[in-house]
């Protein structure tokens, strides 16, 4: 089974464009149904910023249908991201050493105030748990998170902070997929029961991207489309939607096909996202991507 969605379904240029929503479709609620009427899966990538609120992921559940499925990307602080202490929550917040607690973003390694971050971000999911909606938690790991054995521990220290939930794990680091160490990192993933997440994305011929390699390391298939803005990629200062500015051809989607039906061979179900967010552009590649490998639109 191929389930096709996006990484966003509110992403502003996304609704500024007028594209993918109607008219009189101009509420939170409204565009989720209307969402969930073309694609019964979406990833959601706010909960990279802040830990969401248990109320929203309530609502997620209570607003689409029975057999839909969300992909939360896990926040920030879990993956050495830099994180806004103002969306941490109060009693998190006072925690933080005072040089942190005013600064644009902290980057937190204390054990303690990650535990007390996951037990929140796992409690906040619970909604979605019970409602049987949860996919994976997708952790994307920042660009400086390089290849080494060490950091295997850091993966798995993330899978211990999780306890039990299912987690896909995206590289940034072309490091992590060079032909002399890609086998011993999918049999790791594999051995420690994490999906891996073939992202494509622009190439430079160098390791400052992850190249596009399908593989599947659990019974969950899990690809990444981010697009291929050369121009952008890797350009500092750019306004997020920008960086993700392109459209896939109908022939560059064709070649997504085999790579996701060869999936299936192994995984129960694959997942394919697409995170090129700006505008239309991921609506429409998903909506096209469905009419390519047989599915029906709305």
């Amino acid at each position: 089974m191929i389930s096709i969605g996006t990484c966003s379904w509110t992403e502003k240029t996304l609704i500024q464009s007028g594209e993918f929503y109607s008219g009189e479709v101009k509420t939170a609620e409204g565009r989720l149904r209307y969402y969930a009427d073309q694609f019964d899966t979406v990833e959601v990538d706010a909960t990279y910023y802040a830990i969401p609120d248990r109320k929203n992921t309530s609502l997620w559940a209570e607003r689409t249908p029975e057999d839909f499925i969300f992909h939360i990307k896990a926040y920030g602080a879990f993956t050495g991201h830099g994180i806004d202490p103002k969306t941490l929550p109060k009693d998190m917040h006072a925690l933080l050493p005072e040089k942190d607690k005013s600064a644009k973003y902290v980057y937190t390694k204390e054990p303690s105030l990650l535990g007390l971050m996951a037990e929140r971000f796992r409690d906040s999911l619970t909604p979605l748990i019970q409602a049987k909606k949860l996919g994976v938690l997708v952790f994307q790991f920042p660009p400086w998170f390089q290849y080494r054995k060490t950091n295997f521990d850091s993966i798995l220290k993330c899978r211990e902070l999780m306890q039990g939930l299912p987690i896909a794990v995206e590289f940034r680091h072309g490091s992590w997929l060079t032909p002399d160490v890609q086998q011993s990192v999918f049999q790791f993933l594999e051995d420690s029961g994490l999906t891996y997440i073939a992202a494509d994305e622009p190439q430079y011929g160098s390791l400052a991207t992850v190249p596009f390699i399908p593989r599947t390391t659990s019974d969950t298939a899990y690809f990444r489309f981010h697009g291929r803005n050369k121009e952008t990629w890797l350009k500092k200062g750019v306004e997020t939607a920008l960086r993700y500015s392109y459209l896939y051809s109908d022939q560059e989607l064709r070649e997504f096909v085999p790579p996701l039906h060869s999936a299936g061979k192994k995984a129960k179900i694959t997942y394919a996202m697409f995170n090129n967010c700006h505008g239309g552009f991921a609506m429409r590649n998903a909506l096209r991507l469905k009419e390519l490998t047989g599915q029906k639109t709305q």
